[in-house]
């Protein structure tokens, strides 16, 4: 294995070892394609084996559809990067199971044409919340009380279940937070950048970051992380929540979330707040019913 690819024993293991590896440019970099399987490092295995065996299931809409995952040979949905040395073989020729017991496996799904386009945020958040009704009716994960990685710990924090970081622009937002009734439900915390739209085809929604958390804040992350990012006007915030319950307050604790995110990255700087203060104004306007629409 090099450069980050994933190792000979498992492209065996999810049927793609005799197809040329690509490197894709999302994922971090860590993302690759053989043919029409897509591979990638599944992260905590219980997440990766519960999303997969979700997304396998889950009948597709008008509205949306997903990539569907790619099951090993041994039938799991996770392959251990390690399972050749355990094996004995190097590389990777050995006849261990390949079931993943650890966090550094990987996972496969088939591939699906399109593109993303962060300035198409209105149907990003109509696909979003299409699928958002299709996995209503879902429990809660119990992984999701393990995760501790900045991301879990930002939501916390914006949600009242951990301290915000130490920043008088999260103190601005804070001091707007207000009691949301809107029922909690897994969500898609990451929409905005992992939306495909294929002409003649429902937009693909991929890459699931799981949340439980009312069910219009992927729509709020992605309207703010469309107008911090890319380009989209800071007026559109208010429409672009139209008919979603407690949209204000949606906002606010998206953007506390991202902000906090970035603090727990050692990413928050000068620039930042330079970047973040017309979204935060607007936003701070929202939840006082100010903010005028363009």
């Amino acid at each position: 294995m090099t450069d980050g690819q994933p190792a000979p024993h498992v492209l065996r293991a999810f049927g793609v070892h005799d197809r040329a590896l690509e490197r894709l440019g999302g994922g971090r970099g860590l993302t690759w394609r053989a043919g029409d399987v897509v591979l990638r490092p599944s992260g905590d295995r219980l997440e990766a084996r519960w999303r997969s065996a979700t997304l396998a299931r889950l009948d597709h809409t008008a509205g949306f559809r997903t990539p569907r995952p790619v099951a090993a040979t041994s039938g799991d949905w996770v392959v251990d990067a390690r399972a050749a040395a355990a094996a004995g073989d190097g590389d990777g020729a050995g006849t261990g199971t390949g079931v993943s017991t650890g966090d550094d496996g990987w996972e496969a799904w088939r591939w699906v044409d399109g593109r993303t386009d962060a300035t198409r945020v209105g149907d990003v958040i109509a696909a979003g919340a299409a699928f958002h009704r299709a996995i209503a009716h879902l429990p809660r994960p119990d992984f999701l009380d393990d995760r501790d990685e900045p991301w879990s710990q930002a939501d916390r924090a914006a949600w009242g279940g951990a301290a915000l970081p130490d920043d008088p622009t999260l103190d601005r937002l804070a001091a707007t937070f207000r009691p949301v009734t809107s029922p909690s439900q897994l969500v898609h915390g990451d929409l905005l950048g992992n939306v495909l739209f294929t002409p003649g085809e429902p937009p693909t929604v991929f890459d699931w970051a799981v949340y439980w958390r009312p069910a219009g804040l992927g729509a709020a992350i992605a309207a703010v992380d469309a107008v911090c990012w890319h380009g989209v006007a800071v007026g559109r915030l208010g429409v672009l929540g139209t008919g979603v319950p407690e949209w204000p307050q949606l906002l606010v604790r998206a953007l506390a979330f991202r902000i906090a995110t970035l603090h727990l990255l050692d990413a928050w700087d000068a620039e930042q707040t330079v970047r973040h203060r017309p979204v935060v104004d607007a936003v701070v306007q929202h939840a006082a019913g100010t903010l005028e629409a363009s």
